[in-house]
């Protein structure tokens, strides 16, 4: 498949959570580019590839890569974690896609971190949830503030991503305070999971109260019960409403 640009969410990273779609991209890709991290995570498994890498902050140029590669005839596979289309690759390329027309574009779903830590945890996601990114690098933080408010007002069930680096090591606590100021209470059911499917996974449910001086980094996914969250056998479950 000539002319083509594959963006292909690699799930958590262990290739047990590749779709066969996914699988499928890969095989047929010749050139696969991304973020070096991610390539790390499949290079193993097709070492006869070629393979453009780059580091952190230069997305727009892995997409003008994987699109100008592709119009000279190659078929790509841009990879990235999780979901492409959840604060992925498949947005910054449709957009830039745009401007090579010959180029033909598929996005390729991939396990995002919302959904294989909320197997982790059990089912803390099973009612309405929102996702956020605690990340300003792309989001003023007064915009990350008021979304965080407006989940909590409406008591949603909530997966926060990016929830602290080095740069901003307070972010988390400060999203606690907003929430417990908006309406979630000190006591409402939470979770956390660090290096999902991967080496080293840790897991643990805890109360809000409890999350606000929690360490975490940029490899955990925060889990924020509703108001009938509970902790059931150790497990983080939001009932769905049915009954016996």
């Amino acid at each position: 498949m000539p002319n083509v640009v594959f963006v292909v969410g690699l799930g958590p990273g262990d290739p047990r959570f590749l779709t066969a779609q996914a699988q499928s991209a890969l095989t047929q890709a010749e050139v696969l580019c991304g973020y070096t991290v991610y390539l790390d995570l499949v290079r193993p498994y097709f070492p006869d590839k070629l393979y453009y890498s780059t580091g952190m902050t230069k997305e727009i140029d892995r997409c003008r890569w994987a699109l100008e590669t592709a119009r000279s005839g190659k078929t790509v596979a841009l990879v990235c974690s999780g979901d492409a289309g959840v604060y992925g690759m498949a947005s910054p390329l449709l957009e830039l896609a745009e401007h090579f027309p010959d180029v033909t574009v598929e996005v390729v779903p991939g396990l995002t971190a919302a959904l294989s830590g909320g197997a982790v945890l059990g089912a803390p996601l099973a009612h309405d949830f929102c996702v956020l990114s605690l990340s300003d690098r792309l989001t003023p933080w007064e915009v990350i503030e008021r979304r965080l408010a407006a989940a909590a007002m409406g008591d949603f069930c909530i997966a926060l991503y990016n929830p602290s680096s080095k740069g901003r090591p307070d972010y988390l606590a400060r999203a606690v305070r907003i929430l417990l100021a908006n309406g979630k209470a000190p006591g409402t059911v939470c979770g956390i999971v660090r290096n999902i499917g991967r080496e080293g996974q840790e897991s643990r449910v805890l109360t809000l109260a409890a999350l606000e001086t929690t360490p975490v980094d940029m490899f955990t996914t925060v889990f924020v019960g509703n108001a009938q969250t509970r902790q059931l056998s150790g497990r983080m479950v939001t009932p769905r409403g049915y009954r016996a």
